[in-house]
């Protein structure tokens, strides 16, 4: 008896750490579709120093436009 119920916790415990692990994924793909869609990036950090910020951004800036 005390062998059935050690298995039916290791097995809640494998379903809660599961659970909580999707948990966490759906709750970061949300977060970054609103922030998305609030117009702001992904690291935050600026994109002063960035070797991809072209990728995140279309900076048209007259002053760098080529002729």
């Amino acid at each position: 008896m005390l062998q059935l119920l050690a298995s039916a916790v290791g097995t809640v415990v494998s379903v809660l750490i599961g659970v909580a692990a999707v948990g966490i994924v759906v709750a970061v793909v949300v977060l970054h579709v609103v922030r998305k869609k609030q117009g702001k990036g992904g690291c935050d950090c600026g994109c002063d120093g960035c070797p991809g910020c072209h990728a995140c951004h279309s900076h048209t800036d007259p002053k760098q436009k080529k002729s």
